[in-house]
């Protein structure tokens, strides 16, 4: 299975590969405000940020997630990280247009953070056009999905302004931050409803 992973780029914000060499970047970054992080699993100094890195770049080498890192192009500076996982090949059959058509049939855009200073910023709204963009033009996925704890009201409310749509409430869906079993709000968008989202985004883009 095809699991590429390339450098995402837009006027304000580089989606780079991570790299154990953006290890202090993103330590720097997660240390700005560790309150925003309440319903979140952001690692707080060196050593859980290695693990955390390291879990990642495991899981990109086990072709199961693609981790980033957000780069502000203005200063250069690494403010946050994301992925992509959950990436679903259906099985198709060999006579069907998708079975080499296509590289992922879904997957999810999540595990994203970002500094203070970045958070509901034209970088952040860039970012998930160039992710969405990536999953929808590159990977021709038919389902994108996004999810957060239904206590994260600041996050549910970001991804229905993407133009999500709720597919549900996931009861003891996984581990929460704080450790309880957590309530999942799992949004989607679908291939033929991308047109329009991409051009909200884009219009989002040009306003800011």
């Amino acid at each position: 299975m095809r699991n590429d992973c390339p450098v995402l780029e837009g006027r304000h914000v580089r989606l780079e590969p991570m790299q154990l060499t953006h290890l202090d970047g993103l330590v720097a970054a997660a240390a700005v405000d560790p309150t925003l992080y309440g319903w979140t699993i952001v690692p707080q100094g060196r050593a859980p940020m290695l693990g955390y890195m390291e879990s990642a770049i495991a899981a990109r080498e086990a072709g199961s997630a693609v981790p980033f890192v957000h780069v502000r192009v203005e200063d250069g500076r690494v403010v946050g990280s994301t992925r992509f996982f959950d990436l679903d090949r259906w099985a198709w059959p060999e006579t069907h247009e998708r079975f080499a058509g296509s590289i992922y049939d879904g997957c999810e855009i999540g595990w994203t953070w970002l500094a203070a200073d970045a958070v509901r910023t034209a970088l952040n709204t860039e970012a998930k056009l160039l992710l969405m963009t990536h999953a929808f033009e590159r990977w021709n996925v038919l389902r994108l999905q996004l999810s957060t704890d239904a206590r994260n009201e600041r996050s549910a409310a970001a991804i229905e302004r993407l133009g999500a749509k709720l597919d549900g409430r996931l009861r003891a869906q996984k581990l929460a931050s704080d450790l309880t079993p957590r309530l999942s709000l799992r949004y989607s968008i679908l291939n033929d409803e991308w047109p329009a989202v991409k051009a909200g985004l884009e219009h989002r883009l040009a306003r800011s």
